[in-house]
């Protein structure tokens, strides 16, 4: 089967994989590419050292736990529990530490083992800290000024947060919003109880805050609408609206840079925009939105292949770029935020790539297609049976000679059937004001009675 495969609207066309070594600037999720050759099948193992680099804070911690728990290599699980180790005792959260500890389980030495000491001093100073916030709140309601009361109960809640008890930072970061006196301040509290919902994964008060703080009078920086645009796009995400989140991502300024690292580094706007792109946009969508976006494409030189697999899957080049899809999905199953969506993404992006291979031709032979998808003529008959069953693909299927025919519909009886209701409704239509003009004309009109 030989066809033009620019015209083919972005779907997996033909056996030409091409690969581009991607780039010079590194991805720790992604393994180094090798110009000339496919990426490796199964991936490579991911450069946790260099992946917690590009985060801070809280959420730092819990991506490491996160590929503590699920990497399924002992070598990487312990890497990620020291780093874990090494940055909570630069903290206050002691209950964190204890289960930190528990997970190590002596693996690494005494050095990290149970540090009584250390908790039982952090306990005791935050024992004090929060004593004296809340005498120090209590005596600002007393005085009644709002901007104290709304600092205090800020600094009780920043206290909570950062000893790990979201659930009462929450609560006090809420608090704010009635002492709240300027357009300032309620960015601020908005950004602070984003953050604290996207940790407890209460994604629905990610949406409204967001929408609270778009609505401030106040002109917005570009660094706060690129956090904002951030804080959307995961929420649309959560809740699998992948053409949403798409678009938020794709909003994003470059401004973003390194400034919202506690919640998301600049890679992972352009791993999470481009692949619900991919898995939502159409053809036009992807070149205008995504390809031809100046501000997304500065994210997409952060991970070449990202950039490379939305090229191919453009230019038709179906075969690398399913290859990068599954050189980059180890390492994305290991994504706090992803890791779910991952199998839904993927396929959708598989079946966009099906239809799109099969739209521009009469017939297709399913051993080339099966050869540009790398896998067997067997599984993709199924695949190919699933989307003609859901009415994605007009087609049938030649099973004995494993050809694909095409079922265009008939535009020439199209046209006459449409001719012929438009006929027969004008026809009616003219009767009914035939009848209506005899009626009035010999007085038929019904007239109501009147009451005597």
């Amino acid at each position: 089967m030989n066809g033009d495969d620019e015209g083919v609207v972005g779907a997996p066309i033909g056996d030409d994989a091409m690969f581009s070594d991607g780039g010079s600037v590194d991805d720790p999720r992604r393994p180094p590419a090798r110009a000339g050759k496919a990426p490796a099948a199964g991936g490579e193992q991911m450069d946790v050292e260099a992946y917690a680099a590009l985060y801070t804070g809280r959420t730092k911690v819990a991506r490491l736990l996160f590929i503590a728990e699920r990497c399924g290599n002992e070598g990487m699980q312990l890497e990620a529990l020291r780093m874990v180790h090494d940055e909570i005792k630069r903290g206050e959260d002691s209950h964190l530490y204890a289960e930190v500890v528990a997970k190590i389980g002596g693996r690494l030495g005494s050095q990290y083992d149970f540090d009584q000491t250390w908790v039982d001093t952090v306990d005791r100073r935050a024992e004090l800290r929060k004593e004296k916030l809340e005498n120090e709140l209590s005596a600002y309601k007393t005085n009644m000024i709002k901007e104290s009361i709304r600092m205090g109960y800020n600094d009780l809640a920043d206290f909570y947060y950062s000893h790990g008890q979201l659930g009462d930072a929450f609560k006090n970061y809420v608090r704010t919003r009635d002492y709240c006196t300027t357009s300032k301040h309620i960015i601020q509290m908005c950004l602070n109880i984003i953050l604290v919902s996207i940790e407890l994964g209460q994604f629905m008060h990610v949406s409204n805050y967001v929408s609270k703080a778009e609505l401030t009078p106040e002109q917005l920086d570009s660094v706060t609408h690129a956090k904002l645009r951030c804080a959307a796009g995961l929420a649309y995400l959560e809740t699998k609206k992948y053409k949403l989140a798409a678009r938020k991502f794709l909003e994003t300024g470059p401004e973003l840079g390194n400034n919202y690292t506690d919640v998301i580094a600049p890679q992972d706007v352009a791993t999470y925009g481009g692949l619900c792109a991919l898995a939502s946009f159409d053809r036009t969508e992807l070149k205008n939105k995504v390809i031809d976006n100046i501000n997304f494409r500065n994210f997409l030189e952060l991970v070449p292949e990202v950039r490379e697999l939305i090229n191919d899957f453009y230019a038709s080049r179906y075969a690398s770029c399913l290859a990068y899809l599954e050189n980059l999905k180890p390492n994305l199953l290991l994504d706090i935020h992803l890791h779910e969506h991952v199998e839904t993404l993927y396929l959708e992006i598989r079946h966009k790539a099906i239809i799109q291979y099969t739209h521009p031709f009469i017939s297709v032979d399913l051993h080339t297609m099966a050869s540009a998808f790398k896998t067997s003529v067997a599984g993709l008959e199924k695949e190919l049976e699933a989307l003609i069953t859901e009415d994605q693909i007009q087609a049938r299927i030649d099973s004995h000679n494993k050809i694909l025919y095409a079922r265009h519909a008939d535009q020439r009886n199209a046209t006459f059937q449409r001719v012929l209701q438009t006929g027969m409704e004008f026809e009616r239509d003219v009767r009914a004001m035939l009848l209506r003009a005899n009626l009035i004309k010999h007085e038929s009109m019904l007239k109501t009675t009147k009451k005597h």
